[in-house]
């Protein structure tokens, strides 16, 4: 687990497991009404990406207030630009 995050395929859904020496948890991923679309091993990022939209979008000062505290921000990017920005990040 270099980077922390490990995504563990199974057979009903996936687990995303989040770790550091200070925090630890697990994420459960399993096929629902809003990530149907996808493959099996491409559902945990469309239903983490797809989550992330939709809480960033809450006018919630408390959720807002969360990813203030905690640095995470989320931004959409067009479909096509996706594979300029992972081109981006290996050559940066």
């Amino acid at each position: 687990m270099p980077n922390g995050i490990t995504i563990k395929q199974g057979s009903g859904g996936s687990r995303v497991e989040i770790q550091c020496e200070h925090q630890s948890g697990l994420v459960y991923v399993v096929p629902a009404s809003a990530s149907w679309v996808c493959t099996d091993e491409m559902r945990p990022a469309h239903a983490i990406a797809g989550f992330l939209k939709e809480l960033a979008l809450l006018d919630s000062p408390q959720v807002q207030d969360a990813m203030q505290r905690w640095g995470i921000y989320y931004r959409e990017l067009p479909l096509e630009a996706t594979e300029d920005v992972s081109q981006e990040n290996v050559t940066s």
